[in-house]
């Protein structure tokens, strides 16, 4: 059987000298033993895919409502498509596989149900109590939301997967000039590379689900420029039509592959010009290291640019999204007047924390499907409680 000694060894002598090595780690807020077998980044892994919010991203939107068809991405898919990513790119930079998975596969458990329209109903509706952000939340839900173990509170991951989660950002309260002890200057390279991932996942994978909508279409994607020179090289390399469902799956997986390329080698080249030889170096530094190159940056914020316009702000989306608004709002705006309807165990948490940030918490853990349902037995006649 192989020790954890002998993995922690292993990473030692096989992963860059600027990657984190768990052996290495800063520990966990409560300490814990050593597992046999596993490693740090290996169990905070494993704790994160059993906990409950993370089973909950199945039901919660991505872009399009999860009734609108099984075939669109959901923050479960979308996750699960940006650890993939994240260790494609961990691997060829020599970086931490282990600790890339934990915080790809927790980096959005901290989303509300129907996605940014959620997160912006919830941000408008604290304002006075800090705001609502999602990352933030997300650390929230694995230090103190999750309720699974006898010992301690939360699922007690290590700092760095915490860090990673947060992606640099303070916790609640925010106030001006607030720093968090527990973030550097700059977090490890395998944190910066899940939120590297994260905009290769959903950029991409927004064209897909967008032109399998019909809101969006190839030909439209030609006028935009990284698109539109993946589609005309398609077209010559093939030397015969595609039909459009070919198209689309070839530019989804050009896409990708583009952007993991450029992103690699553009960090690569960072660290060498910039000196970087360890974790203390990386930690130090004042700007962010892994990165796109700057044309590839252009690329992308034009896509970004085309996304917003012709999906995002596509009446069918703003639709459903002032909708999730309307309807967020009004159960936080209920919950908050009569947390007599909030079910026992956050009626309990009123009597010692701030109302509003327990209604949040609630309303953030809620799939679609039961936000829909709670708003239908609260706000509708005649529907049976």
């Amino acid at each position: 059987m192989l020790s954890r000694q002998i993995l922690e060894q292993r990473e030692k002598e096989t992963l860059a000298p600027y990657a984190a090595k768990s052996a290495d780690s800063r520990g966990r807020e409560y300490s814990e033993p050593e597992h046999d077998y596993r490693t740090a980044w290996q169990r905070d892994k494993d704790r994160i895919i059993h906990c409950t919010a993370f089973r909950r991203l199945e039901y919660k939107t991505q872009v399009f409502v999860n009734h609108e068809g099984d075939y669109y991405r959901t923050r479960l898919t979308h996750t699960l498509e940006v650890s993939q990513i994240a260790r494609s790119l961990a691997r060829v930079l020599g970086l931490n596989e282990d600790l890339v998975e934990a915080v790809s596969l927790a980096h959005d458990m901290g989303h509300t149900p129907f996605g940014h329209s959620g997160e912006e109903a919830l941000d408008r509706l604290l304002k006075e109590e800090g705001g609502f952000e999602h990352n933030a939340q997300g650390l929230r839900v694995v230090e103190f939301l999750e309720d699974r173990y006898p010992d301690f509170p939360g699922l007690n991951l290590t700092v760095e997967a915490r860090e990673g989660i947060l992606k640099g950002r303070s916790p609640y309260p925010r106030k001006p000039g607030q720093t968090d002890p527990r973030v550097s200057p700059s977090p490890t390279l395998e944190a910066q590379l899940v939120n590297l991932a994260d905009e290769i996942a959903y950029n991409s994978h927004d064209v897909d689900d967008g032109i399998k909508s019909a809101l969006l279409h190839l030909e439209d994607l030609q006028n935009v420029d990284l698109c539109g020179e993946i589609l005309a090289d398609l077209d010559a390399s093939t030397g015969k039509p595609l039909d459009d469902s070919r198209r689309r799956h070839a530019l989804v997986k050009t896409l990708i592959n583009l952007q993991v390329t450029d992103g690699a080698r553009q960090t690569m080249e960072n660290i060498q010009r910039e000196g970087i030889h360890s974790i203390e170096d990386v930690r130090r530094h004042p700007t962010r290291l892994v990165a796109f190159s700057p044309q590839m940056t252009d690329k992308n914020r034009q896509m970004k640019q085309f996304l917003n316009e012709k999906l995002y702000q596509h009446y069918q989306v703003l639709r459903m999204s002032d909708k999730a608004r309307r309807m967020l709002t009004d159960l936080f705006m209920l919950y908050s007047s009569h947390t007599e309807q909030l079910p026992p165990e956050q009626q309990e948490r009123c009597k010692s924390e701030p109302v509003k940030r327990v209604v949040a918490d609630y309303i953030a853990g809620m799939t679609d499907r039961y936000a829909g349902e709670e708003y239908r037995k609260l706000f509708l006649p005649l529907i049976q409680v």
